[in-house]
């Protein structure tokens, strides 16, 4: 499932997740609240968050979702790459921490690493919450029928 309020982001982001064939969209949502909604019905393996959002933001949406039984695993997505919004996320529970800007590159072998479906000879890029201090100096980027959350098959 992808959460984001830019609907532009959505649609691309669920375009480049479609040409990975071991990845299926489940629906998109534009709100925090419709997140919450869409994760009950649609129980997602994996969610794509985005942290600025109108109504409920991102990390509350996340906070929520991981107290729960069988809570998806959650990558926060966003603008700002800074040291707070990586704690932050950390401590809402997030699984993991993309940047848009890194976001293609990024995106896939993480998903994959959460869900066990990547080769055991693959690297994954450092996209976790814990991040060595330099790379915190970087400035801070989908098949789907529209309104609906990302799990694998």
């Amino acid at each position: 499932m992808i959460v984001d309020d830019n609907f532009e982001f959505l649609r691309s982001a669920a375009r480049f997740l479609a040409t990975d064939p071991r990845i299926l969209v489940v629906g998109l949502a534009l709100s925090g609240s419709e997140a919450l909604l869409q994760v009950t019905r649609l129980r997602p393996d994996l969610v794509l968050m985005d942290i600025a959002m109108p109504q409920i933001n991102g990390l509350e949406v996340t906070r929520s979702l991981k107290s729960r039984f069988n809570a998806p695993h959650i990558v926060i997505l966003t603008h700002y790459d800074t040291i707070d919004y990586r704690n932050a996320a950390a401590a809402a529970g997030a699984d993991g921490f993309i940047p848009k800007s890194e976001f293609g590159a990024e995106v896939l072998p993480l998903i994959h690493s959460l869900l066990g479906t990547l080769p055991p000879d693959v690297e994954v890029p450092s996209t976790n919450l814990v991040m060595e201090e330099e790379r915190l100096h970087h400035d801070i980027p989908v098949k789907c029928t529209s309104g609906r959350a990302i799990t694998h098959e």
